[in-house]
């Protein structure tokens, strides 16, 4: 392998020629070969937005000279074009402050942009990845400023709209399903009657109720760290660098970003980003109990509930021919469980800063970044594979309705708790049905029990 000669403070290291990183990144490369779970690509572009924006804001400043801006600029350009996408090669297993990838950042930036200018690699000038790339910043203020503006990013273009989409698909459903009258079950016993569109109308009061907490949690992720530089106090940094900074990310990326108002918190704790990822979790909960309901109701399809149909996707079993299983329910239910693990990494991460810096970071970008995409990747699929083509079965719906002991409820009113709950038994043991039981009882007359149970009517208050 061809290779170049960089160096950082420690000395000279041999980097692939074609390579544009530098020394510190090399470094990491060959002191931290765990694993292979590299930092995910919106973080990296989120990265080299804070990289633009921090060089806009600095020439504006007179912190650094035009030329080198635009430099920086057009390097940052080439990383958010998808066209160096090869030169992030770290992975999450390194310095718990990102500071290796804030480097990696740093010089491919530099290195890029050096040969912009035409001095080639390992120059660096006119650019300097340390005094021009990273003016002003430290990586600990820089790579959570990344984490939160990927994360938003993310939020904001990814997963709200999944989120939406399936919402539609369900409130859809559920003004179809309006009129089908069906048994309740808790406890996965009978229960009394509600209506399909009431069942799917919990659906999309709990995505609803998903999408107000990510909301909520944005509004944390849109306070941004930059600016505090190594330890909160904005050491190295003008005076209104913070506020232009945040301002310049909120012009490029279209998201309401503002300076964190306490630099401290914003460097030594990552508070957001685990409410963010409570959000997430919580949405994920509420997307476990849809899809295992929607697979619950679909079983079958001559032994099991079988109420709705779902669309066939693709064959179920390698060996029992004709099967054909509910594989978007258990892939959702799967990304669920992952969700519900990363929430436990950040959380831990996240509790586990100390003093003026939270050096679990890459861990916590990860996990974040993981989570939001395999949410709104599971919506989109959810979504188009089966919500979309979920159909009642009238005749099972029916069966089960009018075969429900629970619909001995309606009477309580007129005959008493203990006389209902007689009836129920006295049938379910007998295997005769409600009405002919509770008129051998001598407790209704058969019009009497006509007039009281009605499923329809017992849909809402009465």
């Amino acid at each position: 392998m061809n290779t170049r000669t960089e160096h950082d403070t420690m000395g000279n290291v041999e980097v692939p020629s074609e390579a544009y990183w530098g020394a510190q990144t090399q470094r990491s490369r060959n002191n931290f070969k765990i694993g292979g779970e590299t930092l995910p690509q919106p973080l990296i572009y989120a990265l080299a937005l804070v990289k633009k924006a921090a060089a806009a804001t600095n020439v504006s400043l007179g912190r650094i000279k035009p030329e080198q801006a635009d430099l920086i600029t057009q390097a940052a350009d080439d990383v958010l074009n998808g066209k160096l996408d090869g030169q992030f090669p770290l992975v999450v297993w390194q310095t718990g402050s990102g500071t290796q990838s804030n480097m990696n950042m740093n010089e491919v930036l530099a290195n890029r942009a050096n040969e912009i200018a035409g001095t080639g690699l390992a120059a660096y000038q006119p650019v300097h990845p340390n005094d021009h790339v990273n003016h002003a910043q430290s990586t600990n203020d820089a790579f959570p400023t990344a984490i939160h503006v990927a994360a938003a990013i993310e939020i904001n273009r990814h997963l709200i709209p999944a989120v939406k989409a399936l919402r539609d698909t369900l409130d859809k459903k559920a003004q179809a399903f309006a009129p089908i009258v069906k048994i309740g079950r808790t406890h996965l016993q009978d229960a009394t009657p509600l209506t399909l569109g009431q069942e799917f109308s919990g659906y999309v009061s709990q995505l609803d109720h998903g999408l107000g907490r990510l909301n909520d949690a944005l509004k944390d992720l849109y306070e941004l760290a930059l600016g505090g530089t190594a330890v909160g106090t904005g050491l190295n940094s003008h005076p209104e660098y913070a506020e232009k900074a945040a301002a310049k990310l909120a012009e490029l990326s279209g998201l309401p970003f503002v300076s964190a108002p306490n630099k401290f918190e914003a460097l030594g704790g990552r508070d957001a980003a685990v409410a963010a990822s409570g959000a997430l979790k919580t949405l994920a909960a509420s997307l476990n109990k849809i899809a295992n309901d929607i697979r619950w109701l679909a079983s079958g399809p001559r032994c099991g509930l079988g109420e709705i149909k779902i669309p066939e996707n693709e064959p179920g079993s390698s060996i029992m021919p004709g099967k054909v299983n509910p594989t978007q329910c258990e892939a959702m239910t799967m990304v669920c469980c992952q969700v519900f693990g990363n929430d436990v990494t950040i959380g831990m991460a996240g509790a586990s800063g100390n003093f003026e810096l939270n050096v679990y970071m890459p861990v916590i970008a990860y996990n974040l970044l993981q989570s939001i995409r395999l949410l709104g990747d599971a919506c989109n699929s959810f979504n188009e594979h089966c919500a979309v083509g979920i159909e009642p079965v009238p005749e099972k719906i029916d069966y089960f309705l009018h075969h429900s002991l629970m619909l001995v409820t309606a009477l309580n009113r007129k005959i008493g708790y203990e006389n209902a709950a007689k009836v129920a038994k006295t049938a379910y043991k007998n295997n005769k049905s409600l009405r002919e039981t509770a008129v051998e009882l001598g407790l209704l007359t058969g019009e009497e029990f006509d007039e009281l149970v009605v499923p329809a009517d017992m849909v809402h208050p009465r």
